[in-house]
């Protein structure tokens, strides 16, 4: 009888602390709505379009862009993380005004910083909600470039 005693308590506890975390932890009240529905690197942006993607790049791109169009985000802040070989080395904040909304930033590279590079698209908590890679290397009869039209 008093483990069924013990039982009850033990469920009746879990009852409780499961409702509380309901109560603190509301399911949608502060989940961002909308989507990333691009995000990708590219050589350059012509009239808020990205020319091309960008996977891997050599000494000769000398600056690149990272792009992103946003649906259903209106009002909120969004930022682009941009991180080398796992450090972050710059954030770039945007407003979003609009339901589409299309953002870019970019960076300008040096031969020291071969290696990886990601962007990490970053809502206003800092919660992640897309990101992208590419590699920039020194030498290109090792590693070809791949640049790849949109077109």
């Amino acid at each position: 009888m008093a483990e069924v005693k013990h039982r009850a308590s033990r469920v009746r506890w879990l009852v409780l602390a499961c409702v509380g975390c309901l109560l603190l932890f509301p399911a949608q009240a502060d989940t961002p709505r909308g989507e990333v529905a691009r995000a990708l690197f590219t050589t350059r942006v012509v009239e808020r379009e990205p020319v091309d993607r960008v996977l891997v790049a050599g000494p000769d791109t000398g600056k690149i862009y990272f792009f992103t169009e946003l649906r259903g985000m209106e009002g909120q802040t969004v930022s682009h993380r941009w991180e080398y070989d796992g450090k972050v080395v710059a954030t770039v904040s945007f407003e979003v005004g609009g339901p589409r909304w299309r953002v870019y930033s970019s960076r300008a590279l040096s031969p020291e910083q071969t290696g990886r590079w990601t962007v990490m698209v970053v809502d206003a908590d800092g919660w992640p909600l897309r990101a992208a890679v590419f590699e920039y290397v020194g030498d290109v009869a090792v590693q070809p470039e791949v640049i790849l039209p949109l077109k």
